[in-house]
């Protein structure tokens, strides 16, 4: 297998912003360089798949809506086939596996996008080219208003006025759509606060080594307040639920207040 390496940072703001638009073409989107190729032997998991030489390959860029289901969907989609990794590096992760973005013959688009537009996978937010970061989110949006797949379930998306189902999710990606009622700091940490109870209710943390980056996108935590917005990130609980935003992509400003 051929190779050359993979960089998959922060979504961006800017790429978080394009998540309506349509999916760009072959120059654009997730097409980096090549950086191997192979035949599907099996499929691992979720996110998995081992290539008939021995290499593991871990898709980029998503995250499993529900483990089962979408390790049937990769399957049926990848196994017994030859693939194209392409990536703009292709360092191994911790178990040794390769992330990649994954195309079939003769497609031009990512395996990840066709999960996604099934609604079978969630856009994560490790991925810092806004062209790829547009493609699988306009695949993601095509789904949600499809109401494909995982987005059938109207809990799906979790609604910021109702902690106790966000804190269910604990360890989980979630999504959660709500209006922030008020930006607060304390000592390091802004926190976007959704309910009056603080110790009770769903919040948002920010650290402040953050702010600049939010600055920067022209989305200062304080602009966010009483506005509408869509987070998706790891649920912890601290009293109550929390999603901490390690990147600027995690947010979405939505229309309406």
């Amino acid at each position: 297998m051929t190779t050359k390496a993979l960089r998959c940072g922060s979504w961006t703001a800017a790429g978080l912003m394009l998540l309506a638009s349509a999916a760009p073409a072959w120059s654009a989107g997730c097409s980096f360089e090549p950086q191997g190729e192979g035949r599907v032997a099996t499929v691992i998991d979720a996110r998995t798949f081992r290539l008939d030489d021995g290499h593991e390959v871990r898709l980029a860029g998503i995250v499993p809506a529900t483990p089962d289901k979408t390790k049937a969907a990769l399957a049926a989609i990848v196994t017994g086939r030859d693939v194209t990794l392409r990536g703009e590096d292709d360092a191994p992760d911790r178990y040794g596996r390769q992330p990649a973005f994954v195309f079939l013959p003769g497609s031009e688009t990512t395996v990840q996008s066709e999960l996604l537009r099934r609604g079978e996978a969630l856009v994560s937010t490790e991925i810092a080219n806004k062209d790829c970061a547009a493609e699988l989110a306009a695949a993601e949006t095509e789904a949600r208003q499809a109401k494909r797949g995982t987005w059938a379930d109207p809990t799906a998306i979790k609604n910021a006025e109702s902690p106790g189902d966000i804190l269910a999710g604990i360890g989980r990606f979630t999504v959660v759509e709500g209006k922030v009622l008020s930006v607060r700091q304390a000592g390091a940490t802004t926190y976007l606060n959704f309910g009056r109870n603080w110790t009770r209710d769903f919040a948002v943390t920010i650290s402040r080594r953050m702010v600049p980056a939010f600055e920067a996108a022209g989305l200062s935590p304080k602009s966010l307040e009483n506005r509408r917005i869509r987070v998706r990130g790891f649920v912890e609980a601290r009293g109550g639920p929390r999603i901490e935003v390690l990147r600027v992509g995690q947010i979405e400003v939505l229309g309406g207040n």
